[in-house]
């Protein structure tokens, strides 16, 4: 159960961010703030602040979204399947709050995990080492 009220969120966030993370939208490609960021460090659930990718997991999939390989810890993002759009993906959430971050595919890093966390950035915080 999420530990965050969304009415809450209105207070804390932009407007962009709350669509994003509490209506479920979706950033433009290519437009986010940590698409070619390459700094050490966290990302974070802009809402509650939950560790939820490291950058060394980051990896360029040529999307137009952060992609990661794998999730820092396995229980701070929940996964969920999503019939909208005319298609099945796998929404990818955060465990702590609910916050809507994006999606995850199975067209990864095949040396890795094989998984594409693709993150809108409007949904991270980032935090350098």
């Amino acid at each position: 159960m999420p530990t965050f009220d969304p009415s809450e969120a209105k207070q804390k966030l932009t407007p962009e961010q709350y669509t994003i993370c509490f209506l479920k939208g979706t950033e433009p490609p290519f437009s986010g703030k940590y698409v070619d960021n390459h700094e050490p460090g966290m990302y974070v659930c802009v809402v509650c602040g939950k560790p939820l990718f490291a950058s060394d997991t980051k990896f360029e999939s040529g999307t137009g979204w952060p992609s990661f390989w794998d999730v820092v810890t396995k229980g701070n993002v929940k996964t969920a399947e999503d019939k909208s759009m005319g298609m099945v993906r796998t929404e990818v959430t955060c465990a702590n709050c609910g916050a809507h971050l994006g999606h995850v595919f199975n067209d990864g890093p095949k040396d890795k995990t094989g998984l594409r966390y693709c993150i809108n950035s409007l949904a991270l915080d980032f935090r350098s080492k």
